[in-house]
């Protein structure tokens, strides 16, 4: 079904009147509704990404089932020094993730990013602590649903757009709420705190327009911006009540002492901040090598070891060590072989290898990559490196001392109609397709999808991204 939409959608492009207005619309929307990411358009694309109904229930089913998982990890890592030890936690993390930010959730607002195929679906990594995108998004949807192209798919398809602002706003009170231990008297105010400058400013005045369109008094300032006076937080006079902090741990570091305000109203008690420092603790790429490795098990229970066996991507921390590698997929025992969506059954000869020198050879199903970094910073790919260059990554990953190592996982990829630079037209470019569902205390309640022509789909190193539309055919 979804291959006949995508060939319906673009065989509607082929008509030129309808091609035109929509590249009209697209290209003026994402300026005046601030779709643009350090100078340059955010979804320079004439199509959105399409999932089917039931892929859908399938993807909130197995995220929250994962999310459970996280969740367990944060509450044994807050009591055992040796899971924060192996999350790859700093000495000053590991103090900020035990200050109790007064609500149970580890990262209320947080993304999976994912890759969905035919017969499988994979977890890659995990944003728990400044997730971007959100209201980005948002904006998007409303831009493709105006579209002419859409409007007239829709005659065929059923269509339904995404909206995440309305999750995150519900995020934060539910937090505050909790964080009091009461319903508030009267609107919080709220700060989107983070550094100057940044190429997310824009959505962040989208955060701060749809708050005080909902009666939310909001503002966005930087570290150095607040001021603490022993009971409030303060911006520009203004008194702070909720923090919702875009602001990451490595960023503020540096700063911190020079600029404590934030950290000791936070410490004080002073304000709710959503995503608080604990999200650290689920935000490492390691978070994964906890999941998967059978010195953990016991913290799951069968549902969740099926599950992570079936989405989570072996990994480990990348260091001199002995330890077990999956060398089969997971057997099921109606079919003998994994199948999307479905999960069950146990993985084949488990072996014991020397992890540096498997990975030596293994090159062509693995990928390098720091524990805590974005961007695409740092990311060694195995099966597109030479033998010297994979020798060579190895050595960088082993003297910076906090790597993973990562199995290779089935990625998506589909043709798009793309934006030309400079001429009002666009062409077909195959794209990898991230599709990044984004949950809210553990519930998805949104996502979006990041495209990009490399083997990295990420906007801060060039990709692009376009709103998820979730489709089914109309009967008849």
């Amino acid at each position: 079904m979804l291959k006949k939409a995508v060939a319906h959608y673009h065989q509607l492009l082929e008509d030129p009147e309808i091609a035109a207005e929509s590249l009209k619309i697209l290209d003026e929307s994402l300026e005046s509704n601030k779709l643009i990411f350090g100078g340059r358009r955010l979804s320079p694309y004439l199509r959105p990404h399409f999932v089917s109904e039931a892929d859908w229930s399938m993807i909130t089913e197995k995220s929250a089932i994962i999310w459970r998982t996280l969740q367990k990890v944060k509450d044994a890592a807050v009591q055992d020094d040796d899971i924060l030890v192996e999350l790859g936690l700093s000495e000053i993390e590991r103090e900020l993730v035990k200050i109790d930010p007064g609500y149970s959730q580890v990262s209320p607002t947080s993304r999976l990013d994912s890759f969905l195929v035919d017969d499988a679906y994979s977890y890659v990594e995990l944003n728990g602590e400044s997730p971007a995108g959100i209201a980005y998004a948002d904006s998007a949807t409303s831009i493709f649903q105006a579209l002419p192209v859409m409007q007239k798919f829709a005659e065929s398809y059923n269509l339904r757009g995404l909206s995440g602002r309305p999750h995150l706003l519900e995020v934060l009170v539910n937090c505050y709420t909790e964080f009091l231990g009461r319903e508030p008297e009267t609107k919080p105010v709220i700060a989107i705190v983070d550094l100057k400058d940044l190429p997310t400013i824009k959505e962040f005045e989208l955060f701060r327009d749809y708050f005080e369109y909902n009666g939310y008094s909001a503002v966005i300032c930087s570290p150095e911006e607040l001021e603490f006076d022993g009971k409030k937080l303060y911006f520009a006079g203004v008194a702070i009540d909720i923090v919702y902090k875009r602001l990451l741990v490595n960023e503020y570091l540096p700063i911190m002492d020079e600029h404590p305000a934030l950290l000791d109203a936070y410490r004080a008690g002073a304000i709710c901040m959503v995503n608080s420092f604990r999200g650290k603790l689920v935000h490492k790429k390691a978070i994964f090598a906890v999941l998967t490795n059978e010195r953990y098990e016991s913290l799951f229970n069968d549902a969740e070891l099926a599950a992570i066996r079936a989405h989570i991507p072996w990994t480990r921390k990348f260091r001199e060590e002995k330890t077990l590698v999956r060398t089969g997929a997971p057997l099921l025992p109606e079919e003998g072989r994994p199948k999307a969506g479905v999960v069950g059954g146990d993985w084949v000869s488990p072996e014991q290898i020397d992890l540096v020198e498997w990975t030596r050879t293994n090159s062509h199903k693995l990928v390098l990559k720091p524990n805590d970094d974005y961007g695409g910073h740092g990311i060694y790919i195995g099966w597109n490196s030479s033998e010297s260059e994979w020798d060579d990554a190895i050595q960088s990953a082993l003297a910076d001392g906090d790597y993973l190592v990562q199995e290779r996982v089935k990625t998506a990829k589909e043709m798009f109609p793309m934006l030309h630079e400079v001429e009002p037209t666009f062409s077909y470019v195959e794209q990898l397709v991230d599709l990044d569902p984004l949950l809210f205390n553990g519930v998805v309640g949104a996502a979006f999808t990041r495209l990009s022509s490399t083997e990295l789909a990420n906007v801060s190193s060039g990709g692009g991204m376009v709103p998820t539309f979730i489709i089914s055919a109309k009967e008849g």
